[in-house]
């Protein structure tokens, strides 16, 4: 019977007042019930332009049918057919301006919460089936992944299901790149990620840690080793400052920093020797998804005050819609249309405020967007002890620096043609390290790609 309600089935939620002092997963997830009253909202076109959207293109109306009937274990088995990471992408990726966009429901109503049932039936048979894949037998052929984050992790899967002797290189001491080190476990559970991780060590996927590709070894030394082929899914990892006055007093940090301490060092934990500023009054300058993640993950870590500073207004903010609303109930307060202009200091060079000057909005730039003009005469002082700086990131240039032929753009992005190759002969690309900062499904559509890619170059 279909359901046509034109909201969504309300996803459960902790309480923000408790949720703002705990690291645990906010939204608790669709009981089967639940699920299967929001699948009967779908109509099952007949020309369904929600897989159009879909980086990775999964079939979308046919795992929700399946879910309708109660079949889980189908459903996550059509999920898994073009994607990898189901349990992730159900929970990071912005369905809200991809597969969920194009579904006619939206028209009248909001669309089928086709991300929400996504991660129902990942987490539905991790907990009830969890079998791990079993280990395609080998081709003969070895390729080296780079990076283990949502592309690597991609690449290494669908690599090591058509035969492929797989290693995947991770330069931090936990496999997941961006998955364990950028997003926070009231996001993305750890524990969630370390279990994809196994799958691919059922898989044949060998992973080493530790290992910094340009430094402990290079691309050459990897194709001397044997590897055939090489993808390189390094992500943008190198963080952007503004060069105002101020930013080398202690107490400004990246993002990146703050929430690698936070998550992968479990500064959060008291168990835990990983320092970290205990703030009281924290500005994280940004208002992309990583300020959200930065400014939340403060309040949890005790901050009194949380501000996140931007540029333009709240329309023009990058962040998801869902983590804004998130962070303004856990208490994060917004500054918008304001821009740091000083950073001012203490005797101890310690950040004791922050100067900032008011914006007005002006004409649109070449992003689109209306460019942020400085009004005048308005500067105020924000009191504050902490300044986490999430401006956006670039590639690390090491692996460019060390590998002979590897072009990259003037932002530092690799260079890579029509089918992920770089300018190098044998090294694919893929993810952020070719885009620049974007979202986890668009990385794992990359890796898909660069695998396909290396498959047809290793077969040609």
């Amino acid at each position: 019977m279909a359901n046509m309600t034109l909201t969504k089935t309300p996803m459960p939620e902790q309480d923000p007042q408790v949720r703002a002092c705990n690291f645990k997963e906010v939204a608790l997830g669709y009981t089967a019930e639940m699920a299967i009253e929001e699948a009967n909202r779908c109509l099952g076109c007949k020309n369904p332009k929600c897989v159009e959207g879909c980086p990775v293109n999964v079939r979308i109306p046919e795992f929700i049918k399946k879910v309708q009937e109660g079949d889980f274990k189908a459903a996550y088995e059509i999920v898994t057919s073009t994607n990898a990471l189901p349990a992730l992408s159900g929970r990071v990726c912005p369905q809200e301006s991809q597969c969920e966009c194009k579904c006619v429901r939206g028209i009248k109503g909001e669309p089928v919460a086709i991300g929400r049932l996504e991660r129902f039936v990942a987490d539905w048979y991790r907990e009830n089936v969890n079998a791990m894949p079993e280990k395609t037998p080998s081709n003969g052929k070895k390729v080296a992944v780079v990076g283990s984050g949502p592309a690597g992790m991609t690449a290494a899967s669908d690599l090591a299901k058509k035969g492929y002797e797989v290693t995947m290189f991770e330069a931090l001491h936990t496999a997941g790149g961006v998955l364990v080190y950028g997003i926070p476990e009231f996001r993305l559970p750890k524990a969630i990620v370390a279990n994809e991780v196994k799958k691919l060590e059922a898989q044949g996927v060998e992973v080493m840690t530790n290992m910094v590709i340009g430094r402990v070894l290079t691309i050459d030394e990897l194709f001397e080793m044997g590897y055939k082929a090489v993808f390189v899914g390094s992500g943008a990892g190198l963080p952007m400052f503004m060069n105002i006055p101020g930013e080398s007093l202690v107490g400004v940090m990246s993002a990146n920093e703050y929430l690698t301490r936070t998550n992968l060092m479990k500064a959060y934990d008291e168990n835990y020797d990983t320092p970290i500023i205990k703030s009281k009054a924290v500005a994280v300058v940004g208002g992309g998804n990583v300020a959200m993640d930065a400014a939340r993950c403060a309040m949890r870590l005790g901050a009194e005050h949380v501000y996140v500073v931007y540029r333009r207004g709240e329309a023009e903010m990058p962040a998801r819609a869902e983590e804004k609303h998130h962070a303004k109930e856990e208490g994060i307060e917004f500054k918008t249309l304001c821009n740091p202009v000083e950073i001012v200091g203490d005797e101890n060079g310690r950040v004791c405020g922050m100067k900032c000057i008011r914006m007005e909005l002006g004409e649109p730039d070449a992003s689109g967007r209306r460019r942020p003009i400085e009004v005048p005469d308005s500067e105020f002082m924000l009191d504050v002890d902490t300044v986490i700086m999430s401006l956006g990131t670039s590639p690390n240039p090491l692996i460019r620096s060390t590998t002979p032929g590897l072009e990259t753009n003037r932002k530092g992005c690799l260079i890579v043609n029509e089918s992920e190759m770089t300018t190098r002969e044998g090294v694919f690309a893929g993810g952020d390290a070719v885009t620049g900062a974007a979202t986890v499904i668009l990385a794992m559509g990359a890796g898909k790609k660069g695998a396909a890619a290396i498959d047809a170059y290793l077969n040609q």
